[in-house]
């Protein structure tokens, strides 16, 4: 494995091909796989899935920006490095296609004698795929592997729309979200 990073110029890639998947794919249950529709594959995401259109499966759920191929491979060097926190899965087509995405981030913590939790983050199924129940198999197949990781717990944010969906993923609601946005910052009232 190399450990150069990426060039200007070039990108030199933690794996040896793009096709190398992020993590192992034995992380990911075999009872949620068993449960896809025909002609449909959940696995790790690789670099290669740049070209197998993820990024528009993610501006389905949000503004994802132009992000070019050497960015994109950037990125998923820097997860490669980190595979043991960073853990990205899709769910292909039988055409080889990106239908689905989401990640799970493992963060270790010092309370709960040193534990971790997995942040379920960025769930997105292609519109044209929606109502197949891929969501709730990404959810599954991510709560799995943050479970394996040794999380106490899972935990997600979403919109009020969504809530009904995770409820139904066997989620509760918990606490309230709070957020900072960086460039929209309002000035402190003294």
């Amino acid at each position: 494995m190399s450990t150069t990073m990426a060039s200007s110029s070039s990108v030199t890639y933690y794996p040896p091909s793009k096709e190398i998947p992020l993590f192992h794919p034995s992380l990911i249950p075999r009872s949620v796989t068993r449960e896809l529709p025909a002609g449909y594959t959940m696995r790790p995401i690789r670099a290669a899935d740049y070209d197998r259109g993820v990024l528009d499966v993610l501006r389905v759920l949000t503004t994802v920006g132009d992000i070019q191929r050497e960015e994109f491979e950037a990125q998923f060097n820097y997860w490669f490095k980190h595979n043991d926190t960073y853990f990205t899965l899709v769910i292909v087509n039988e055409f080889d296609r990106v239908v689905g995405v989401g990640s799970a981030v493992v963060e270790r913590k010092l309370i709960h004698k040193c534990g971790n939790v997995t942040h379920i983050e960025d769930i997105a199924v292609a519109r044209s795929e929606q109502g197949k129940k891929l969501g709730l198999h990404i959810i599954h197949a991510l709560t799995d592997i943050g479970k394996s990781q040794g999380a106490y717990k899972v935990i997600l944010d979403c919109s009020e729309d969504n809530v009904r969906f995770y409820e139904k993923c066997g989620f509760v609601r918990v606490g309230v979200e709070m957020s900072l946005k960086f460039g929209e910052i309002p000035k402190p009232s003294l």
